[in-house]
């Protein structure tokens, strides 16, 4: 018998040769796609529900979202923390210049529209000293205005909704923060698939060699892509701390390694793509709590329009009528409101360098326990990774039935 098999070896040398190899290609394959199959396609491709795919982090975009907003907001920045990184007065001082323009031109406008045939005769004199008496209350307006805002911050600022947003508006931007937050691992993955592919392949020579059954390539292909991606994918969480395995080989889960520079591209992410100046803004204009922000401009700017009214104020209500009268002090509020995001645009680098949104979330990642840093990448896994799991040992075996075809046909 031994001999059969040695003169067998001679004669399929390379099969024998070939069969580690293919095992290694299906470990990488089976990776590649499994990895290829995470991320895309972004929408779903085939016929709804069940005859097609889409990719798992795309599908579970908003859950996957929530997980990282909840890991953001409760271990690493709160609503508070950003506003007091801001230096107020300097900002009201850069402000004060693009918040003059704004005036100018909205005194114009609401003026024009109420009063047009007011507005026509005025004579240029009198226009200017009118929007300069309105400029001039603008500071005090503006520093009542953020005193006011933050102290009830909890109540105009939806930061959880911002986040989350900003992570399901566009679904690229949350595959690109988990692509590049676990770029190695995901190396790491491919390459274990060769690396175990190729030892199961040699396995897989000696049984081929000793039983001939056709069923020992598929098997052995199923194997290799079940295993690999199972063993893969726990070498890259666990175990939390470095072990030593048999005395001589020593392991940490490849991610919680990597600590400190997955705390500074993951920061530098959130940093670019989530808590950015202008979806910060976005958020506390437009957001969920936005219409409070809209009541507290709208008391302050109410208590301007009418003090500077003083006592013509019933004559001007008389005039106008009372509904007018109110429609134009919630217009000038829209409008101040809706400058907002045209006025902080020139001052974007001021208010990133003073949230400095990096260096804060990476310093605090660094203070994070091991459970909570393996949530920044975890989530992604643990979505359906029994299904790439199960697809890995399907594809493995389909290569192991072309093996037996191509070894029985050649």
């Amino acid at each position: 018998m031994f001999t059969n098999i040695l003169l067998d070896i001679q004669e399929n040398w390379l099969l024998y040769c070939a069969m580690p190899l293919v095992a290694a290609a299906i470990g990488y394959i089976t990776k590649l796609l499994a990895i290829k199959m995470m991320f895309s396609p972004i929408k779903f491709i085939g016929i709804k529900p069940y005859l097609g795919w889409q990719g798992i982090v795309p599908r579970k975009a908003e859950y996957m979202a929530h997980i990282a907003c909840e890991t953001l907001t409760k271990n690493l920045i709160k609503p508070q923390e950003i506003w007091e990184r801001l230096d107020h007065r300097v900002l009201l001082s850069e402000l004060e210049k693009p918040l003059s323009k704004a005036v100018e031109s909205m005194t114009e406008e609401i003026v024009s529209t109420y009063y047009p045939s007011l507005w026509q005769v005025l004579p240029k004199a009198v226009k200017t000293k009118l929007t300069l008496r309105v400029q001039q209350q603008v500071p005090t307006l503006s520093h009542r205005i953020v005193t006011e805002l933050g102290e009830n911050l909890e109540t105009v600022f939806d930061l959880k909704d911002m986040i989350v947003k900003a992570l399901t508006t566009d679904k690229r931007v949350i595959i690109k923060i988990f692509k590049e937050t676990g770029r190695e691992e995901f190396a790491f993955i491919r390459r274990t698939g060769i690396y175990f592919g190729f030892i199961i392949g040699v396995v897989q020579a000696i049984t081929w060699a000793l039983t001939h059954s056709p069923w020992v390539m598929p098997l052995f292909g199923g194997f290799v892509g079940f295993f690999s991606d199972w063993l893969a994918l726990k070498m890259v969480f666990r175990p939390l701390e470095e072990k030593k395995f048999f005395g001589v080989w020593s392991w940490q889960g490849l991610f919680l390694k990597r600590r400190l520079e997955v705390c500074e591209i993951h920061a530098q992410l959130i940093a670019e793509e989530v808590l950015t100046v202008p979806n910060l803004v976005d958020a506390i204009i437009s957001g969920p709590a936005s219409d409070r922000l809209f009541n507290l401009v709208h008391r302050y700017i109410e208590e301007m329009i009418d003090e500077q009214a003083g006592y013509l104020r019933p004559v001007l209500v008389y005039s106008m009528g009372s509904q007018n009268y109110i429609e134009m002090k919630k217009q000038i509020t829209q409008k101040m409101i809706g400058h907002l995001p045209a006025m902080t645009q020139h001052i974007e680098p001021l208010l990133a360098s003073q949230l400095d949104i990096k260096n804060e979330l990476s310093s605090k990642m660094k203070l994070m326990t091991l459970e909570q840093f393996e949530g920044l990448l975890r989530p992604v896994f643990q979505q359906d990774e029994k299904i790439l799991i199960i697809l890995g040992g399907i594809l493995g075996f389909l290569v192991g039935e072309l093996q037996v075809y191509i070894m029985l046909h050649h």
